[in-house]
């Protein structure tokens, strides 16, 4: 199967590339390195395309010329807080941007499946588990941006028939981390020596699951035949509170961390919950996740010394 892998580079495409070529998959990736990092990824050069999706002539020439069967569409800009300050710029990369790989991809007649990396933050705030059908109700210009790319990818489907896949992924954490979410930014100032660290919101409570758990899960998707136009929720179904990752640290440090609220880090929209109903996800491919915040934390602080 040649496969395209937009954001190949980054964080998610880096665990999930590993995981398609043991599958037999053809990998070609098209990064701008905005945000990725080469060394993250091996595979051959003239596989590797350092493109921006906001090019469109680029991104149809380079479609032309590969062919893929299938496209993972990870590239986005993502950090809430940075999406935040340059709105135009997410909106431009993340809605623009799938436009042009969307519209590339309608004329490729060896497409197979579609697959659109979204997230949980299309949800308004919940007590619950949401589950794919919950209401949908952005709180920020991310997940705004990424609810259009859910709308655009629908309309592909209606006016092509290919497979796609909508996948909503909650808040994954695991090595080669490219943005300041709190699992990085929390070993950042301990690798830094610090024992007491600065963190903002300390009792929301989010769904974490391992970019190894996810890179399986979008496997097991992929393989699906014909799935038609399908949505699914990517998490783990357990919550843990920003104190709960850092007893997890300390766990594996075996050392106390102090925790100081920088009023600077404090967001001030917040949701207390975001947890994933993935049901429909492991009724349909029988994927299970196998790596806890333990077992995840174990493997990032035992990296520190490499």
């Amino acid at each position: 199967m040649r496969t395209i892998v937009t954001g190949g580079a980054g964080f998610i495409g880096s665990a999930v590339i590993p995981v398609l070529k043991n599958a037999g998959h053809e990998i070609f990736v098209i990064d701008n390195l905005s945000f990725g990092n080469r060394d993250f990824i091996h595979i051959p050069d003239d596989h590797f395309f350092p493109a921006d999706i906001r090019d469109e002539s680029l991104i149809h020439k380079l479609m032309h010329e590969i062919h893929p069967e299938v496209i993972i569409h990870l590239a986005a800009v993502h950090f809430i807080p940075y999406c935040n300050a340059h709105p135009f710029e997410a909106a431009e990369i993340n809605i623009r941007g799938t436009m042009n790989i969307l519209k590339s991809a309608k004329h490729n007649k060896d497409l197979k499946k579609l697959f659109f990396a979204s997230t949980a933050a299309v949800y308004p705030i919940s007590d619950i588990a949401v589950k794919e059908t919950h209401q949908l109700l952005p709180l920020d210009i991310y997940g705004l941006s990424k609810l259009t790319g859910e709308e655009l990818c629908s309309k592909f489907f209606l006016e092509t028939g290919i497979d796609t896949i909508v996948c909503r992924f909650f808040n994954a954490f695991g090595p080669n981390e490219t943005n300041p979410h709190l699992i990085p930014e929390i070993e950042k100032q301990l690798r830094e020596g610090k024992r007491t660290i600065q963190l903002g919101n300390l009792t929301p409570k989010r769904d974490f699951i391992h970019t190894y758990d996810m890179a399986e899960a979008v496997r097991m998707l992929i393989d699906l035949k014909h799935s038609g136009f399908e949505i699914y929720n990517l998490g783990r179904n357990i919550e843990y509170s920003v104190t709960e990752i850092v007893e997890a640290f300390e766990k594996q440090l075996n050392e106390k961390i102090h925790i100081e609220v920088a009023p600077e880090r404090i967001r001030k929209v917040e949701r207390m919950h975001l947890l994933a109903d993935i049901s429909k996800l492991k009724n349909k491919t029988g994927w299970e996740p196998k790596w806890s915040i333990d077992d995840g934390i174990r493997d990032l602080v035992k990296s520190w010394g490499k």
